[in-house]
């Protein structure tokens, strides 16, 4: 079962009807059109590596962390699946990626790979229990969970480093090439790169037959299973493929920065999570992205001002997205765009 978020423009695409007579092929292939503002939107993102090279270890982890949120959007803003604990999965890829790189195996590709599988793993074990239950229950197994994950690895000090951290994490240079400097060059590009693949990955899904239906059960999770879907089958799916991008996410974290702590696993790490998508809007994948990188930069800038109370001002932007852009920033300039721009 799920969580029913309430309808609002950026969390629900344009509204299909079969009894209006639309072409569900045809709905899906003008959603799945790429639009000149997600053109330049990425061409964008490549800027920081010519024109801000002293913040490029700044813009790597702002790639991670939107990666991180991306993976929890599919679930939310696509699913309704409503989570605390969606770190459990971003800490098990940034574990499992130093784990092997310490012990022998420092190769980031294959261990992007090997982490997204242990992440999925974890996910799968998880999501028979995950999907069956919702509102305040779901909040509070997502959250225990977190907690257990986080007891785990501070038990298994002789495995994860506990308390001090995970040590002796070493990257190989990626291909064999390109080494990861202390610019933070290489670390951005390759953040970027794995950024873009899933979402391009992750965007198709939400625009194939399958994310129609993901919609279909968040908006009414009752009748879609009278019309053939199956719900569970459905959530278990998506919920994997989101704990795997959580897992790369947290591998290109730990790759990166060649250390992996507790913090990874922690409560903290998922509410971050939850305010940069309320930031940016869910639903829309770009949101994900976008409030990701609002609070990354100004975590950055305010705790350089006042370290101590940073979060006060990332509360009162919080309120005023909540109170006057309700669909995020994201749905915001959406309504900006002329409809004769916009997607069918």
């Amino acid at each position: 079962m799920t969580e029913t978020p309430a309808k609002t423009e950026a969390a629900t695409a344009p509204a299909f009807s079969a009894g209006a007579g639309v072409d569900p092929r045809a709905f899906l292939a003008g959603q799945a059109r790429w639009s000149v503002f997600e053109v330049l939107f990425w061409l964008a993102a490549i800027l920081p590596f010519f024109l801000l090279p002293t913040y490029l270890s700044l813009a790597s982890q702002i790639a991670i962390t939107a990666l991180f949120a991306l993976s929890l959007d599919l679930i939310l803003g696509y699913a309704g699946i409503i989570s605390l604990g969606h770190a459990v999965y971003f800490g098990v890829g940034a574990y499992t990626a130093g784990i092997i790189s310490k012990y022998g195996w420092g190769e980031p590709i294959s261990g992007l790979v090997i982490s997204a599988f242990a992440a999925a793993i974890v996910g799968y074990l998880t999501s028979f229990l995950i999907v069956r239950v919702q509102h305040l229950a779901l909040l509070m197994i997502t959250l225990g969970l977190g907690f257990i994950a986080v007891e785990l690895a501070n038990s298994a000090a002789w495995l994860t480093g506990g308390a001090d951290g995970l040590l002796g994490v070493d990257t190989w240079p990626i291909f064999g090439v390109w080494d990861f400097d202390l610019w933070g060059r290489t670390a951005y590009v390759y953040a970027l790169v794995v950024l873009f693949i899933l979402f391009v990955v992750s965007r198709r899904l939400v625009h194939s037959p399958f994310g129609l239906s993901l919609r279909g059960i968040r908006e009414n999770a009752v009748r879609m299973p009278a019309i053939g879907a199956p719900n569970q089958r459905r959530l278990q799916k998506v919920y994997v493929i989101s704990a795997a991008i959580a897992g790369v996410a947290g591998a290109l974290l730990t790759q990166t920065t060649e250390f992996a702590s507790l913090e990874v696993l922690g409560f903290q790490r998922s509410a971050d999570l939850a305010v940069m998508l309320i930031l940016g809007g869910t639903g829309r994948l770009y949101g994900a992205i976008v409030g990701a990188a609002i609070f990354m930069i100004a975590r950055d800038q305010l705790a350089d001002m006042n370290p101590q109370y940073w979060y006060f001002w990332i509360g009162l932007l919080l309120m005023a997205v909540v109170l006057f852009l309700p669909d995020g920033i994201v749905g915001g300039l959406a309504r900006l765009v002329p409809a004769r721009w916009r997607k069918p």
